[in-house]
């Protein structure tokens, strides 16, 4: 089992950006050392109170040249938001300067603020992430190619370099409606699935429909699937569920306000069910989290319970969100980095 954190390079209250890299890169440093197999980099515009990780490839390039071990993951690239070309150079770029340890974690994002910002149609967005992705795999793997497409048109492109992987960095697509995971299935691709959203109980079916669909579709193996949810190890189990209350709650209140205000953007689906899901998640109370949504407890506690979804879900690894809502104090957030690696990975 693959074991992340998925970092947000988050800024506490209180503390300027400049505080923010130092404390987040200590995060990093933190993961090489005791061992973790991967640090995953979120992609987050225009919310200076929350996070300073506007631009993951440059952090990623940075992460690379400061370790030796860790592999570094994109969770997600926001892709209709990026040149193909562009991204395709830059990520090859990273793939070298880590010798192969560059994992392409891409997805669409399920709010269009960012996209309006950047002005981009978020209508566009499922086109334009299948267009972009074809061109950054063609870029990566045809010695010279050409593109016509609906958004972007080239002719006779050569990219240098290559990827250091052959043929390219894995890939990972983020799903999260209902219909995108037969759809990551039909492709082939692993995918990254979370309870955001939803609930732990609730991803059964959709992970069965995205490995069925992988199936039908030819694919060797079974289609592997790693799991984002805040995770958090505490010293003793009082401390576990206490400490992370507070960071975790607000996230969710606060990502139920922007999806109730989301339902009416243009281009989103599902509207009623996104009002519904955004009101649900501000109302819902700690006792349902930990119950659903999150995985804390002492080491032994949060290994039993990764073993058990392992178990029922055939998972293959997860993003353990150890600071989810950015409130928890960093002392407090390394020591549950500190006990994930040491005493949660060797026994599951």
């Amino acid at each position: 089992m693959e074991f992340g954190i998925f970092h947000e390079f988050e800024r506490t209250a209180g503390h300027d950006e400049a505080r923010a890299f130092d404390d987040a890169f200590a995060m990093v440093d933190a993961a090489e050392r005791w061992g973790l197999d991967a640090v995953w980099l979120a992609e987050l515009h225009f919310n200076p109170q929350r996070s300073v990780l506007s631009a993951p490839l440059t952090i990623a390039s940075a992460v690379a040249a400061r370790t030796e071990r860790i592999r570094i993951g994109t969770a997600v690239q926001v892709l209709p938001l990026h040149h193909p070309l562009r991204l395709a150079e830059e990520t090859a770029t990273i793939d070298h300067i880590s010798h192969g340890r560059l994992i392409f974690g891409i997805g669409r994002s399920g709010f269009a603020t960012t996209y309006q910002t950047y002005g981009v149609p978020y209508a566009e967005s499922r086109e334009r992430f299948a267009e972009t992705l074809d061109v950054v795999k063609r870029a990566w793997t045809e010695p010279t190619f050409s593109h016509t497409g609906t958004y972007f048109q080239f002719a006779n492109v050569t990219l240098s370099p290559k990827p250091y992987q052959k043929p390219h960095p894995p890939i990972r697509i983020a799903a999260t409606s209902a219909d995108t995971f037969p759809a990551c299935g039909k492709l082939g691709y692993p995918i990254f699935a979370a309870v955001r959203l939803g609930t732990l109980s609730e991803l059964q079916p959709n992970i069965d429909a995205y490995r069925q669909a992988y199936k039908d579709a030819g694919h060797a193996g079974e289609g592997e699937v790693f799991l984002r949810v805040p995770v958090y190890v505490g010293d003793s189990q009082d401390e576990a569920q206490t400490v992370p209350e507070e960071s975790i709650m607000s996230f969710y209140r606060m990502l139920g306000r922007q999806l109730e205000a989301s339902a009416g953007q243009a281009g989103t689906r599902a509207i009623e069910d996104r009002a519904g899901r955004g009101q649900r998640l501000q109302s819902i109370n700690w006792d349902e989290v930990l119950r659903d949504k999150v995985i804390v407890g002492t080491a032994p506690r949060v290994a039993e319970r990764l073993r058990g979804l392992q178990s029922e879900l055939g998972l293959n690894g997860i993003l353990a969100e150890l600071n989810c809502g950015g409130l928890i104090e960093r002392e407090r957030v390394l020591r549950s980095l500190q006990l994930l690696c040491e005493q949660v990975m060797p026994s599951v």
